[in-house]
This record gives C-alpha cells, sequence and structure tokens, in this order.
C-alpha cells in the first residue's frame, strides 16, 4: 500500500505542509495525527502539531472484519515483530530486509517469584534482555529504521540513556546505514562499549539526558543534522509504535488474552502509552477479549517525577534532576508523563517508586528465583511491584505481569558492591569443609 508522505527535512519542531509530497510505503500507516487536538498530516519526519505543539500519533487504516484470519496470518508469521507487521508502520516486506529482527522475546511463568511475593493469580515475567542487544530498545529502532528508509535519511542518531545507543548502533550498521549517538557522559560502562562497538559515532556529552536531548532538538534544526533521522525525536511517532508489539506478544502468550495487571518501568512513559495503545487495537481488531485490565508504572525513587504527580493528585508533571542507579530510566522531564497519569488513573492502576537499596534487592530476587538476571529497570518493576502488593494496591490474585526491559550484565555496577565469591579457598577438601560449604 502506497502512502502520500513528506521529503525528507532538518527542521522538525513543528511540522509543515509545505514540503514537497513522495510517495512512501509504510503499510497500513495512512496519516499523523495529533494526540490532542486531532489534526492530521501526511505521514513525514514530524512529531509536533503545529496547531497545538502536542505530539504526533500514527494513524492506520487496520484491517477488520476478520479477527480469525488475522490471528491465523499473525500466527503463522516470523518468531519476531514482523508478525504483527500488518499493525505497525512497516511496509509488508519488511521481515526481508536487513534488520535486527526484534521481538518474541519469552513469557516466563515466575512461580517461584510469585511464592516470594505472595501472588496466587498467575505471575509471569516479560523478558526482553533476550533481544539483539539485550533491551526492549530494539523494538522501537526497528520501526524507526523503516521510517528513516522511507523518508531517505543517511544517518541514523538519538539521544540515549544507553540502551538506545547499541540499539541504534547495531541496527545502522545492519542496514549499511551511518550511526550518530548522543549519551550522557557518565553512563554505564558496559553500555557506553556496547554502544560504541558497531563502529558508528558516540559522542558523550558533559549533562543529564535531558541535557542531552536537548541538544539534539538544537542540533535537528542545524543544517548540520540534515538527513539525520533522530529515532526519538523526528522519527518519534514510528518509533514510539514499536512498543506496541510488547503488548501484542503479552497477550497472544497468553492465549490471546489480556493479563489482569501489568507493571511497566517508566523513563519517557512512551513504553506504558504505547502498550496501553496496543491493548485497545488488539480489542477493537477482535483479537482479544475486551474485558478490564489495569496498568501500573515503576519508577526509581530517585527520578520518579511521575510518582509524585501521582500521588499528589496533579495533572502536570514537575520536572526533577535524576540521582539513581537506575540510569535507563532517568529521564527528569518525561515526556510522556501526563499521558502515564491519565492511563494509570484510567484503568485503576497506580504509580509508585522504589529507592536504589530495594531496585538492587529486587534485581537479585528475580535472579535468585526465576533465572533472570534484570539491569536496574528490572530492578524498579519488580520493587515496585512488591511495593503495591505489600500496600493492597496491586491484587495478587490476579494475572500480572512485570516487564524486564533489558540485561543485567549491562548495570553490574549496581549490584557489584554487594555480589561476588561465597568463599575463596585453597583447592583441597579440608578447605572446603572449613568454608562450610558442605
Amino acid at each position: 500500500m502506497r502512502r502520500e508522505g513528506l521529503a525528507p527535512m532538518s527542521v522538525l519542531s513543528a511540522p509543515t505542509t509545505s514540503a514537497s509530497a513522495v510517495s512512501v510505503d509504510l503499510g497500513p500507516a495512512s496519516a499523523l495525527s495529533c494526540r490532542e487536538c486531532g489534526q492530521r498530516y501526511p505521514l513525514g519526519p514530524i512529531f509536533a502539531c503545529a496547531e497545538c505543539f502536542g505530539p504526533l500519533e500514527i494513524a492506520y487504516d487496520l484491517p477488520t472484519g476478520d479477527p480469525e484470519g488475522l490471528r491465523s496470518r499473525i500466527e503463522a508469521g516470523p518468531a519476531s515483530i514482523w508478525r504483527y507487521s500488518e499493525l505497525l508502520p512497516v511496509p509488508a516486506d519488511v521481515a526481508t530486509k536487513p534488520n535486527l529482527n526484534p521481538g518474541w522475546t519469552p513469557l516466563v511463568r515466575a512461580d517461584r517469584l510469585a511464592a516470594e511475593l505472595g501472588v496466587t493469580g498467575g505471575l509471569w515475567v516479560k523478558d526482553d534482555s533476550g533481544n539483539p542487544t539485550h533491551s526492549f530498545k530494539d523494538r522501537v529502532v526497528a520501526n524507526a529504521l523503516e521510517a528513516a528508509r522511507a523518508f531517505g535519511f543517511t544517518t541514523l542518531s538519538c539521544s540515549s540513556t544507553g540502551n538506545l545507543a547499541g540499539a541504534v548502533g547495531a541496527a545502522a550498521a545492519r542496514a549499511g546505514l551511518r550511526s550518530c549517538v548522543f549519551i550522557p557522559h557518565d553512563l554505564e560502562q558496559g553500555k557506553v562499549v556496547m554502544a560504541a562497538v558497531y563502529g558508528g559515532d558516540l559522542v558523550g556529552i558533559e549533562g543529564s539526558y535531558d541535557d542531552v536531548n536537548r541538544f539534539c532538538s538544537e542540533l535537528i534544526g542545524d543544517p548540520a543534522g540534515e538527513g539525520w533521522g533522530f529515532v526519538n525525536v523526528n522519527l518519534r511517532p514510528y518509533y514510539a509504535e514499536g512498543s506496541k508489539t510488547l503488548a501484542f506478544e503479552i497477550c497472544e502468550q497468553l492465549g490471546w488474552r489480556i493479563p489482569d495487571q501489568l507493571v511497566v518501568p517508566i523513563a519517557s512513559g512512551s513504553q506504558l502509552t504505547k502498550i496501553d495503545k496496543g491493548i485497545r487495537e488488539l480489542i477493537s481488531l477482535g483479537l482479544v477479549e475486551d474485558r478490564p485490565y489495569r496498568i501500573f508504572g515503576a519508577q526509581a525513587e530517585g527520578c520518579s517525577p511521575v510518582s509524585r504527580a501521582f500521588k499528589d493528585g496533579h495533572d502536570v508533571i514537575r520536572p526533577v534532576k535524576p540521582d539513581t542507579i537506575a540510569k535507563s530510566l532517568a529521564i527528569g522531564n518525561p515526556a510522556d508523563g501526563p499521558y502515564v497519569l491519565d492511563i494509570a488513573r484510567r484503568t485503576g492502576g497506580a504509580v509508585e517508586d522504589v529507592t536504589d537499596a530495594q531496585v538492587v534487592d529486587a534485581i537479585k530476587l528475580l535472579a535468585r528465583t526465576e533465572g533472570i538476571f534484570a539491569e536496574t529497570a528490572g530492578g524498579v518493576t519488580v520493587g515496585v511491584t512488591r511495593k503495591l502488593i505489600e500496600a493492597g494496591v496491586l491484587d495478587p490474585t490476579l494475572t500480572t505481569v512485570v516487564l524486564n526491559t533489558g540485561d543485567g550484565l549491562k548495570t553490574l555496577d549496581a549490584v557489584a558492591p554487594t555480589t561476588g565469591p561465597t568463599a575463596i579457598i585453597r583447592p583441597d577438601l579440608d578447605a572446603f569443609r572449613e568454608a562450610g560449604l558442605v
């Protein structure tokens, strides 16, 4: 299916309609639509509404009228997010192109963790550490890459707290594009190395993620950024749709059923909002039964502007300066924060936070009970799950899915000070016995 879109352009703080139209193939995507006022725009590398400056989202012509046929086609598709290509802004032949083919990660039934937390209704961990660069960011970058190809970009870029930088570097290398990514200068060393190893340019910015993001916004408006696709800025509407595939997979892996409760980490808030969007799309297409579900947001106490606003009953997010070991969630001014509040309240969920010490304890709990070594963001979701159960907010008798969005090998510094050998002994049995290991 061919759609009309806009030619690549570098100044993208607000869309224009004066650029010459070009034909782009992004499958069922038909237009861009403002989340606030509903104004529609042709497909293009734009992300903000010219009328109200609200965020733009993808509008679709989705397949309707034959849910059983659609379900069958999905189930027969590849073991990647491309099984849902009919529901994403990508061309129909996306699976044949050079990309990392992320997704279809395990949904792990976590009975031992459930026993520790007192969950009786069934607990699952959606473990996205199995993606190609070991975080959920591969999902969103894969969608942004297809948009970058469609709009003729030659450089793939991003502002990143770490995981996204690695995902962009890997995806660009696979696709044969140049990459140049920007990160805070003090990220975990594992994430720095992983972002740099793919051979693209990696630039550390002195400051926090919010400083990095502001710099990238300036670069987009400068001639130096001409031909650059910033996956989480000028390609953000396409990029964000990748998070829907988490909802698609969870529901399909549960037998085409919506879980009663989901616990989702919050950085920008986009992942949580798109998981909700994905569930609502499945309902509208008749792929799952329309039933109540609750979404809970999880933050680290050292960067918890959304949690604070939720607890205070506010609709506006007050920016904070991040100070937490959960650096992948350290966004002090989350763009989708107000929408997270809306979803938590609409679904009967909540937004909660945990201390760094609780994050570390939760990482170890998940590893000890289920053999899943989560990065700090996973520690945040497990820690918040435990806190919500103890507070009587999350119902332990209902089906619950907790997200782990990355691999613990990326955040070793968080657990290294309190994790190490049980004993160091001489190589003989007497020393083994003396150490009390028998």
